[in-house]
């Protein structure tokens, strides 16, 4: 992936560009944004810049710290992830401060991205923030994050925020249908998108899902409950991915009441919110469902 070729938000191309050509790279940023908007795309193309030996205005792509960057193996580049996909814990954030203190071997600079820096643990942030306080002169740290509220405020005080807009619903599609997948989703699902291509791929890989929770929306007023518990058998086998789901039920059921003043609905999202909760404390899967689907059918129905 070049940079020209990062989708959408161009006036942070611009201002990344305009920040490395004019050499006034500062120590500390934070690329805040929707999951799937592309910011850990952006701050890896940001840091193939920094590093880039030519130092034109856009990685030149053919010396030696590009091609190893794009060969994943340039000694003055390294990412952070949470481990286990959970949290990123203190033994990350002390070896990566070991190696700040090791001077640049291919450029002028070392870069160290954070991805979803919200996941560190207290004991991570609190030792990540020794080395913005007092960083080596050539050293960047790049974090990226999808909830800005869960970083300690002494670590956004010292970054420099940008914030990544989300994509247009035109370019999203135009991306499906250059990446040779279906650009059939309804308005709803691109709605759910939230201006994010990782979203849209989800999206689109589970497109059928997602198709199955408008049938259930669309059963509800069908006074036949049977019928209902049969459309819904993707909520009971979906469990990996019942909260995006139960947020997409919510995206629909909005539309229905914005649009068709469907004011029998109103209660409905309250009902949704409830589940997910429930859900997240670990109650009964199940049953959890079972009295999401009743009561959204009592509901509607206006049945007491």
């Amino acid at each position: 992936m070049s940079f020209e070729n990062l989708i959408g938000n161009e006036k942070i191309k611009k201002i990344l560009e305009t920040t490395v050509q004019n050499k006034n790279v500062l120590h500390s940023y934070m690329f805040v944004g929707e999951e799937g908007i592309g910011k850990n795309l952006f701050a890896k193309e940001f840091a193939k810049m920094i590093l880039c030996n030519v130092q034109e205005k856009r990685p030149c792509g053919k010396c030696k710290s590009c091609m190893e960057f794009n060969g994943e193996s340039h000694p003055d580049f390294m990412q952070i992830i949470p481990e286990d996909g959970k949290t990123i814990k203190i033994e990350q954030v002390r070896f990566m401060q070991e190696k700040t203190q090791e001077k640049p071997v291919t450029s002028s600079k070392k870069v160290y991205l954070i991805s979803q820096a919200d996941t560190m643990t207290r004991e991570a942030a609190n030792s990540l923030l020794k080395t913005l306080e007092e960083p080596p002169e050539y050293v960047v740290i790049i974090l990226t994050t999808s909830n800005e509220s869960k970083i300690l405020t002494t670590i956004k005080s010292r970054c420099m925020k940008i914030h990544f807009e989300p994509i247009p619903e035109e370019q999203i599609i135009n991306y499906l249908k250059q990446n040779g997948m279906s650009t059939d989703i309804t308005k709803n699902m691109l709605k759910h998108c939230e201006g994010s291509i990782g979203k849209a791929i989800k999206i689109n890989n589970l497109k059928d899902q997602y198709m199955q929770i408008e049938k259930i929306i669309n059963t509800l007023e069908k006074q036949n409950i049977t019928r209902i518990w049969r459309e819904a058998e993707v909520l009971y086998s979906a469990k990996e991915d019942i909260i995006d789901l139960l947020n997409y039920m919510e995206i629909v059921i909005y539309n229905l009441i914005k649009t068709e003043n469907k004011i029998n609905y109103i209660n409905t999202i309250h009902i949704i919110e409830q589940t997910k909760q429930r859900i997240l404390a670990n109650a009964n899967y199940d049953m959890s469902i079972d009295n999401l689907l009743l009561k959204l059918w009592e509901e509607v129905n206006w049945i007491v």
